[in-house]
């Protein structure tokens, strides 16, 4: 089938062709022949399913509720969200009776090997997550002077603090549900997710160590990802992405240099998020906690503000390349 010089071609696909330009947008269920000549070129830095923890901005955390301190006053800070046995309780018996997605029949039980729910580790016995990731050990609540009952630690998820990911909160909970749950922690009670928790089987490649921040493949081959095995999530990312990365190799093809979009848009800031040296990528949506912060207790405000200023933004950029 010919379209004024397009080819369509129906048939699997199961290599990527060298010597030649080439686009790669072969989705979260790409075929196990092309996934393995595509881990050779990126040398196995690939994934076969997103476990990934609820993520919530940072102005959203009622702070009366929780104290930022490593364990043993060591490493890191992180936020902690301390929860007495009333509270435990509480939310432990409205965890173990929440409603999960339903898993696909191609996706079957290895979504859960090495990653465990933490709905299904609640499951396994009362303490078992006061032994895990709410464990209380080396923490002291400076409201009390005492160790809490069981903790929740949020780490930062962006480098300027604006979101904090829920540590060791893997879930298939339905969205609404990790809501109504995990907003039962006292220092969550008003959090408003960014993003939220799921596991299912997803293809995508390690991004920050394969994937210049034009969605290009690090090395010598006009050779670019898009679309969700970039590690961007849901369908406006992913078109967001193929139309980044046809842009980008229609520059390098032309002999133009790359021009990114600025950082303060979506699409700037989610091409640098997926692509950032992080400890523990996951593939990331869309959402107002990856764009550099703007100054503004009023939520609606602050909203508007970033809306304005990507805008105007997007504009000079999109003058840039059609010069």
């Amino acid at each position: 089938m010919e379209f004024d010089g397009l080819t369509v071609i129906r048939e699997e696909v199961e290599s990527i062709p060298d010597g030649v330009p080439f686009i790669v947008a072969s989705g979260p269920l790409t075929s196990d022949k092309l996934f393995e000549d595509i881990s050779k070129k990126t040398g196995d830095r690939l994934f076969f399913f997103d476990a990934v923890a609820p993520i919530v901005d940072a102005q959203s955390i009622d702070y009366d509720f929780s104290f930022e301190s490593g364990r043993y006053g060591k490493g890191d800070g992180y936020i902690n969200c301390p929860m007495n046995k009333e509270e435990y309780d509480a939310f432990y018996n409205a965890l173990i009776s929440g409603e999960t997605v339903p898993l696909k029949d191609f996706e079957g039980s290895e979504v859960f090997e090495g990653c465990m729910p933490v709905e299904v580790m609640a499951k396994r016995g009362y303490d078992t997550m006061r032994f895990g990731m709410l464990k209380p050990v080396g923490l002291t609540d400076p409201k009390t002077g005492k160790r809490p009952y069981a903790v929740l630690q949020l780490r930062k998820e962006t480098e300027d603090g604006a979101a904090y990911n829920l540590v060791g909160f893997q879930t298939n909970l339905k969205f609404p549900e990790q809501k109504r749950i995990f907003s039962m922690i006292p220092a969550l009670h008003r959090a408003e997710f960014l993003r939220y928790g799921v596991m299912h089987r997803n293809s995508y490649l390690y991004s920050p160590d394969c994937l210049t921040r034009t969605f290009r493949l690090k090395g010598d081959a006009p050779i670019y990802f898009a679309g969700q095995i970039t590690g961007v999530e849901g369908y406006v990312e992913s078109i967001m992405s193929g139309l980044l990365a046809a842009i980008h190799l229609s520059r390098e093809l032309e002999g133009k240099d790359a021009v990114e979009p600025p950082k303060t848009t979506m699409s700037g800031a989610l091409s640098r998020y997926i692509t950032l040296h992080a400890k523990n990528f996951q593939p990331m949506n869309s959402n107002f906690g990856i764009l550099p912060a703007i100054e503004c207790r009023d939520k609606k405000e602050r909203r508007k503000a970033y809306v304005a200023r990507a805008e105007e933004d997007m504009k000079t950029w999109i003058e840039t390349i059609l010069r």
